[in-house]
């Protein structure tokens, strides 16, 4: 295996709010008013984070994998976050959809927060790179530590279907015509994309997707067409663990990840990425909330992908048979959904959640998406009295 390694975390969500002292029944301003009884040190599940338990994911970082080559941080709080607690190596971030207020209103012109976040990530960015942040909140930089690869990082808050600013522009902040020239100006280096709204659709809630139709097109039109050096994309948004597929007519060529974040009821998990000239694993780490609020601050391993999933590495071609195991195998499909939510949602993942998840995982595109979802409704049926066994007898069989 490689022995170099990378960050991804994504979606902290501060909430400045959050106080576990306080007399009132909500304990933080995110959780819309609802009662938060078991609110602790490190935050509640119907919270957004306390400084705490940013502060204990960036040093369980720094404590799991102290040197890491850079860290890949996909949006929702990174203005916030000191230079001093990431530590020396680089860092590649995004903008999320909650770093501008009003949020998904991200501007598709020059703006003040793109200026200011520009000034405010000085020590990560080029000059080149700040200008054209400032332009549309968009840039590339080599990749330190890696001769011939280069992150490029999109706004994609600018596809996002809640932006009313964008709706009818065809190129929001001239994006996607800038990282076309990027790639025909490179034609040989390879490229990590990353951003923070993904393309696609949300495998917990059918027909959800979150670019506009257009967006979602164009973007994909621009990763089947440079393909061939594309090694990667993370994003971010969901709140999720998951994963998307990319197929051109000559076959699979990438694959999209989606790191999960600390709210909207999971427990914090950044991951890391072993890699070399493609994806070698993925090690998800995460803190058990409820445990750490009342017992003491406790981060651990959620998984490791090839050992979970019994693949060689984490490739495009690996990550289809991991998604082709899901499936078809209920005891792989069982497994990923309970890591989809870091362990929190246990229930079953019965027909139509299997049809959510497999579809979104497979079908980036619209058209084929909602082919998808009419083939495999019918695909994976089974009589009452079978399934109801299979449920009783899941936990047993899957324990091998």
């Amino acid at each position: 295996p490689s022995d170099s390694y990378f960050w991804h975390i994504s979606g902290l969500h501060w909430d400045p709010s959050y106080d576990v002292g306080s007399n009132s029944a909500s304990k933080c301003a995110s959780s819309g008013g609802r009662p938060t009884p078991n609110a602790g040190r490190f935050g509640d599940y119907s919270c957004d984070s306390p400084w705490t338990l940013i502060n204990s994911t960036l040093s369980a970082m720094r404590g799991i994998l102290p040197d890491p080559d850079f860290i890949i941080w996909t949006g929702d709080i990174t203005p916030h976050v000191p230079d001093e607690q990431l530590g020396v190596e680089p860092v590649y971030s995004a903008m999320g959809n909650h770093d501008y207020h009003p949020k998904n209103q991200m501007p598709p012109e020059k703006n003040n927060i793109y200026e200011q976040t520009a000034n405010l990530w000085h020590g990560w960015l080029h000059a080149a790179s700040k200008e054209t942040f400032k332009i549309g909140g968009y840039y590339t930089e080599k990749l330190l530590y890696q001769t011939g690869f280069r992150v490029v990082v999109l706004n994609t808050n600018l596809y996002y279907d809640q932006n009313k600013l964008t709706e009818n522009i065809k190129d929001p902040a001239d994006q996607f015509s800038w990282a076309d020239k990027v790639e025909e100006a490179k034609p040989s280096v390879l490229v990590y994309i990353i951003g923070h709204v993904p393309p696609g659709f949300f495998e917990k809630k059918r027909d959800k997707a979150w670019f506009r139709k257009e967006f979602n097109k164009r973007y994909i039109d621009l990763i089947q067409k440079y393909s061939a050096v594309i090694q990667g994309q993370f994003f971010g948004h969901h709140h999720t663990d998951s994963f998307r597929m990319f197929y051109s007519s000559k076959g699979i060529f990438n694959s999209a990840t989606n790191s999960v974040t600390c709210c909207a009821s999971f427990d914090p998990t950044p991951q890391i990425f072993n890699y070399s000239k493609l994806t070698v694993d993925i090690i998800t780490y995460y803190m058990n909330l409820t445990y750490s609020n009342v017992v003491h601050e406790r981060w651990e391993k959620a998984y490791r992908l090839t050992e979970a999933f019994r693949v060689p590495d984490a490739s495009p071609t690996s990550m289809h048979r991991v998604m082709e195991r899901i499936s078809s195998d209920k005891c792989y499909l069982q497994k990923y959904y309970e890591f989809n939510s870091v362990n929190y949602d246990l229930t079953e993942c019965h027909a139509d959640c299997r049809v959510d998840h497999v579809c979104a995982m497979r079908e980036v595109d619209f058209e084929a998406y909602e082919k998808c979802v009419v083939k495999e409704g019918g695909s994976f049926n089974a009589p009452v009295l079978f399934t109801l066994l299979l449920s009783l007898m899941l936990s047993l069989l899957c324990l091998n």
